[in-house]
């Protein structure tokens, strides 16, 4: 049995392995950037938070193929181009509540590898629904910096890694119009 099937009864939920990921964050030519509202699901209190798409790699995808895939599934449009990425992987842990239970209680966080994009359409192009299984139910374009204070507070530090590292990518794309 491999590591992707350990489940919490196996292991104790602090041992149990990261599920990878990728993220992304998206820059319009003004060097803001896209978040989404996250449609609550039953029993979480997550009313009011934002987030960049993101979510798992398939077995046998790159990082880099992920990050449309998972760009297009959850804000209809893939109409961008790779800028830059983190230089490894970030990570964070689901609060206590959730794990042994979210993803099937196989993982106790996420780490993730994080991609700048530069949004080449128009805000037209998004469509919220156009995966089965949606996401968001609003959008936003917003000041990079801010991101840290929308976000659910356990994914709080991977954001404020996120806006470290990315901390010139408005100003760059902002440059290229």
């Amino acid at each position: 049995m491999g590591e992707d099937c350990v489940t919490a009864d196996d292991k104790a939920l602090g041992e149990l392995p990261y599920r990878r990921g990728v993220g992304a964050a998206l820059f319009n030519g003004k060097g803001e950037v896209w978040v989404g509202r996250r449609i609550a699901k039953i029993g979480q209190d997550l009313e009011n938070y934002w987030q960049l798409p993101q979510g798992g790699i398939d077995h046998d995808e790159a990082p880099s193929e992920a990050v449309f895939r998972e760009l297009l599934e959850e804000t209809g449009t893939n109409r961008a181009s790779i800028v830059a990425e983190t230089e490894g992987w970030l990570t964070y842990d689901l609060p206590a509540d959730l794990q042994g239970v979210a993803w099937g209680g196989h993982y106790r966080g996420q780490e993730q590898k994080w991609f700048a994009l530069s949004f080449n359409g128009d805000d037209g192009d998004f469509k919220l629904d156009a995966h089965d299984d949606p996401e968001f139910d609003a959008w936003q374009w917003v000041e990079f910096s801010t991101l840290p204070s929308l976000i659910v507070p356990f994914k709080r530090g991977i954001y404020e890694g996120i806006v470290g590292e990315f901390a010139n990518i408005p100003t760059r794309v902002r440059s290229q119009l």
